[in-house]
């Protein structure tokens, strides 16, 4: 099923998120937000935190890699996708990517998580161990794509992927109907700015933090 197709030099809007949310409503869970009694008297506020940990492979990075094998051109899908990861997006992908009767590959660090490298196997990814950090199994991700003709699938850096980690910005909205500050965490930054153009679209005052 294709989904969005956003331009290389275009950047994520919320349509474009909108329309990510829609091609994602078979394939991940909407999950819940808790509050927190702990850290809401701890602070004098309402403090609610959004359970990805819940979402299937036990994190957000499943949204974005949906999102970006829905946008895939038929000869694409046929002949696979490829990322580097040391675990997480290594996960989601090698999970969506099965759903999706997707070849997958996916190269991770030789001193990668055993436990990570193990679940990424249990999705059916072929997995490579290949360098001693990431941005040695970087480079190795690009030569095998390069030389098997794979779409590469960016952890973050991938206007695709940031409008599926932007999806859980739209499920804020729904579920809170007053909020002022949303705090993010930043590895490569594509949950955070998939998450505030989606709320920041719709409610400019909150802050995102």
């Amino acid at each position: 099923m294709n989904g969005i197709n956003i331009p290389a030099s275009k950047h994520p809007t919320i349509e474009n998120i909108s329309a990510a949310r829609s091609s994602l409503d078979t394939s991940i869970r909407k999950t819940p937000l808790h509050k927190s009694e702990t850290f809401s008297r701890m602070v004098g506020t309402d403090i609610f935190l959004k359970l990805e940990c819940l979402q299937r492979t036990g994190s957000f990075k499943v949204r974005g890699a949906f999102t970006k094998l829905n946008s895939l051109s038929d000869k694409e899908r046929s002949n696979g996708v490829i990322a580097a990861s040391a675990g997480n997006h290594a996960q989601g992908l090698a999970y969506a990517a099965s759903k999706e009767n997707i070849h997958c590959t996916i190269v991770m660090p030789r001193n990668a998580s055993p436990a990570k490298v193990s679940a990424t196997r249990s999705y059916g990814a072929r997995v490579i161990l290949s360098g001693d950090n990431y941005d040695a199994s970087w480079d190795e991700t690009v030569r095998i794509a390069k030389e098997e003709k794979l779409a590469i699938v960016h952890a973050f850096n991938d206007s695709q992927v940031v409008c599926g980690q932007g999806t859980i910005g739209l499920e804020l909205l729904e579920d809170l109907n007053d909020f002022d500050k949303v705090y993010l965490p930043i590895g490569g930054g594509g949950l955070a700015a998939g998450v505030a153009i989606a709320v920041k679209a719709k409610r400019p005052n909150v802050k995102i933090i």
